[in-house]
């Protein structure tokens, strides 16, 4: 029995070697460990139990001090971001732009535009000056709008009501680029920010676009891009863009850029739908561009958002032409030479933001046909070359050259060249601009005014007066002229003895106290002829105002001046049909459905009611005029039966006229309106005669007017004076309807037929008869026959039944409304007739 004890001695020696490392396995393994085959049963029953008191107190430390990390790195990283862009000063707009919070909107913007000169990044090299000048724009953004002003003031934060604030979402990006979600990492650089940090500068909010990009669209165009977060394409044209818009603003073009996540109004005021999108803004219109986004392209595109006339191209043959139009235009002239074929992008933006103050021409100095003008003015061939021509235009009154021509450089010169030496005050604007307001007494500026007008007459005067004002041009004044007939309330208020100046030029000092017309003058005592004398006085008279303001004693208020350049109101209104119908042309084309949708409604709606009543109508005008099948000699009762009911459907016309159409039957219209009447058509005839006509015309008009709707009636009346055997012959058809006397009888010529009606079917042959209503007989029928032996009767004792005596003419066509009613009802009797008879 030697063995037992031995194995159960032996199996702690071999356990407490392996135990420290079947315990760590059993910790990091489970159970997994407990379940091998190789243990038997009692090594899987000695894994089930837990480890001892000791090794759980080891472990339980272990796993508090890992769930303390956890923890502590999740306030360091969620709650210090917040907590930073909570902080109330990590962002003071009032100590960005060193004002205070009591300051005044003219402080503010006033402080801003000197900081922004100061670290604008074109002018200061500073390494920090691109941060610090958006610094500076976001916090004048902020305190330029009062409702953000008093939203900082009040909660420390300006309230951005779109999306996350700039400054969040600055935070935010800080916290995932550091952790979490760093893009460069991932190699997904789909953040705009961290994409291309130049675009910040050209971040546009929605009222600065409105009250500062759009007016200054009218000096230079604008080439803007909307862009936004996790856009596949954006990522592509950033370098071109970033490239293109260096190149441009250089130029003098604006550059924009609109965020579509964090300015969703100015993108949809923009009529931006998709990113990214590309559009040019000039004189506050907007064109979207189509085309591949390349250099090139955006460079065309942005050269074709330019007026085509802006320059002119100058050679031998024109440029005597171009300089003389001086004094129509009233603007000095401006000749660039260079030997680029083609006029420079610089150039054409410089013209337009100086078209309103100066006219602009290109000499291509390679082109065969400039040899004279270059020689003329002595211009090298191989420099650029910048005149500006005045009132000489036999010599420059300003040159420029350099070997490359910069923006910064042409500005200086043009902006000091802006005018002519001797200007034409045409417009209250360039009153304004020549003889502004004095600000201090130091910036006090006088305008010496020659009145004058055209005209051989006056021009000696005004070349003296020219030459006077080269002779003595200073910083504190200012020479103009004003044509008198053309300003003539402006001249009326400074010349107070009209006779003494009338016929001549004269001259007056003045200067401008205020903005609402108020001007202190004096006026020379004589008209201005030009002479030494003239020349004496004047001079001696601006000597005295340099020490004695005083000296402009008289005050008056004058009106605006007119504008004299303005286009006529119905040349504005063709340019801007022009452009309406051009803008429409291009949306037509590239507008997306969305866009388009509200104008194709529009459009197919207007269409849809148009033709609608147009085929309602010709349906409705068909079956009115439709014509009755044509007819052999004997028709039948069912065919007639059809016509006349489909002609009693004409009485529930309603009258299209206020008025009813009666025309006199005479031997030229007889053939159209009787004989050759178009079939289903009837002609409504009265009988009258001189002496009845205007009386029985009324009342025959009274009585089928509620008839004219039919377009199968026509009216008209016969002279009974003329056409009276013509009547006769007809009435001879109708014997139970009327007595038909002969020759022989003495009442022949007696026998009164006004008043009578005839309904005539030329077509057909036939005739019905309305018989003048009597008034004894008020309970008769209109159109029935008399008893012929009685009426003969009667008339043989010359009491017709028709004389004017037994009735007033107005009561015979009494009750004539319900004949007509007959006639369309198809009631009435029908008199034949083989053929029509001449009216003679």
């Amino acid at each position: 029995m030697p063995s037992p004890p031995h194995s159960t001695a032996t199996a702690p020696r071999r356990g407490s070697a392996a135990a420290p490392v079947s315990r760590k396995r059993r910790v990091s393994m489970g159970t997994a460990g407990g379940r091998g085959g190789s243990g038997g049963a009692g090594c899987g029953r000695a894994a089930r139990p837990l480890p001892p008191p000791a090794a759980r107190r080891t472990m339980e430390p272990a796993r508090a001090g890992g769930l303390q990390l956890f923890l502590l790195l999740f306030l360091l990283l969620f709650l210090l971001p917040a907590l930073a862009a909570a902080a109330p000063g990590d962002f003071d707009p009032y100590r960005v732009l060193g004002v205070g919070r009591s300051s005044s909107q003219a402080d503010i913007k006033k402080a801003y535009k000197r900081l922004a000169r100061e670290w604008h990044p074109d002018k200061n090299k500073d390494p920090g000056a691109e941060d610090k000048f958006i610094q500076i724009s976001k916090a004048y953004e902020i305190l330029s709008n009062e409702e953000k002003r008093a939203n900082f003031d009040r909660y420390g934060d300006a309230g951005e009501s779109q999306g996350f604030s700039q400054q969040q979402h600055r935070q935010f990006h800080r916290f995932h680029d550091g952790f979490y979600f760093d893009e460069s990492f991932f190699h997904f650089p789909f953040n705009s920010e961290r994409r291309d940090t130049s675009d910040e500068k050209y971040l546009l909010h929605f009222s600065h676009y409105i009250n500062e990009i759009v007016p200054d669209s009218f000096k230079k165009p604008y080439l803007i891009k909307i862009t936004s977060d996790w856009c596949f394409s954006c990522i592509h044209i950033e370098p071109v863009w970033k490239e293109v818009a260096q190149e441009l603003e250089a130029l003098g073009a604006g550059i924009g850029v609109v965020h579509a996540g964090y300015e969703r109004r100015l993108a949809h005021h923009l009529g931006a739908h998709s990113t990214p999108t590309l559009l040019g803004l000039i004189n506050g219109k907007i064109t979207f561009f189509h085309n591949a986004v390349v250099r090139e392209n955006l460079r065309q595109f942005v050269e074709n958002l330019l007026p085509g006339n802006l320059v002119e191209k100058i050679t031998d043959k024109n440029y005597i032409r171009f300089l003389s139009h001086w004094r129509k235009d009233n603007k000095p002239h401006v000749l660039l030479f260079d030997h680029m074929p083609v006029v420079p992008l610089l150039y054409k933006l410089t013209a337009f933001a100086y078209r309103d103050y100066l006219s602009f021409g290109y000499v291509y100095v390679g082109l065969r046909g400039t040899e004279e003008l270059s020689s003329q003015y002595n211009i090298n061939v191989y420099t650029p070359t910048m005149m500006i021509f005045k009132e000489h235009i036999d010599r420059p009154a300003d040159v420029v050259q350099a070997r490359e021509m910069k923006k910064q450089l042409i500005d200086d010169f043009l902006s000091q060249n802006k005018f002519l030496m001797v200007a034409r005050l045409t417009s209250q604007g360039m009153f304004q601009e020549l003889c502004p307001v004095k600000k201090s007494h130091r910036q006090r500026k006088h305008c010496v005014v020659l009145f004058t007008e055209e005209g051989e007459k006056f021009a000696e005067a005004y070349e003296a007066f020219l030459t006077f004002a080269v002779a003595n041009t200073k910083d504190t004044l200012r020479f103009v002229h004003v044509y008198s007939d053309r300003q003539p309330e402006f001249a009326d208020a400074l010349l107070m003895d009209e006779e003494k100046y009338h016929g001549r030029s004269a001259v007056v000092i003045l200067e401008r106290r205020n903005n609402a017309g108020k001007i202190a003058y004096k006026a020379l005592e004589e008209a201005w002829r030009g002479s030494k004398e003239d020349n004496f006085i004047l001079l001696d008279l601006l000597d005295q105002l340099r020490t004695d303001p005083g000296l402009l004693s008289s005050e008056t208020v004058v009106a605006d001046l007119n504008d004299e350049l303005a286009p006529m109101f119905l040349i504005r209104w063709f340019y801007s049909t022009v452009d309406y119908i051009s803008d429409w042309w291009d949306s037509l084309f590239h507008s997306n459905w969305r866009e388009m949708m509200p104008l194709l409604s529009l459009l197919f709606s207007a269409l849809f009611i148009l033709f609608g009543t147009v085929i309602v109508q010709a349906f409705s005008d068909s079956s009115d005029t439709r014509d009755a099948p044509p007819s052999g000699k004997e028709e039948t009762a069912a065919k007639t039966e059809k016509n006349d009911g489909s002609f009693s459907k004409e009485s529930n016309r309603i009258p299209k006229k206020s008025f009813v159409e009666v025309t006199e039957l005479t031997d030229i219209n007889y053939t159209s309106n009787l004989v050759r009447l178009r079939p289903g058509h009837m002609n409504v005839v009265l009988i009258l005669s001189n002496s009845t006509k205007t009386p029985l015309l009324q009342k025959f008009a009274l009585e089928v007017y509620m008839f004219t709707g039919s377009s199968s009636l026509h009216f008209s009346f016969l002279s009974l004076d003329k056409h009276r055997e013509w009547l006769e012959y007809l009435l001879e058809f109708a014997q139970d309807a009327a007595p038909i006397p002969n020759q022989y009888d003495k009442h022949f010529l007696e026998r009164d037929y006004t008043g009578y009606v005839l309904a005539l079917n030329g077509h057909k042959k036939y005739f019905c008869l309305f018989k003048p209503h009597r008034s004894g007989d008020e309970g008769g029928t209109p159109g029935l026959c008399e008893d012929y032996d009685a009426l003969q009767h009667a008339e043989a004792r010359g009491k017709s039944s028709c004389s004017p005596g037994s009735r007033s003419i107005k009561n015979k066509l009494h009750k004539l409304s319900f004949w007509m009613e007959r006639l369309l009802e198809g009631s009435l009797q029908r008199f034949y007739i083989p053929s029509w008879p001449a009216l003679d």
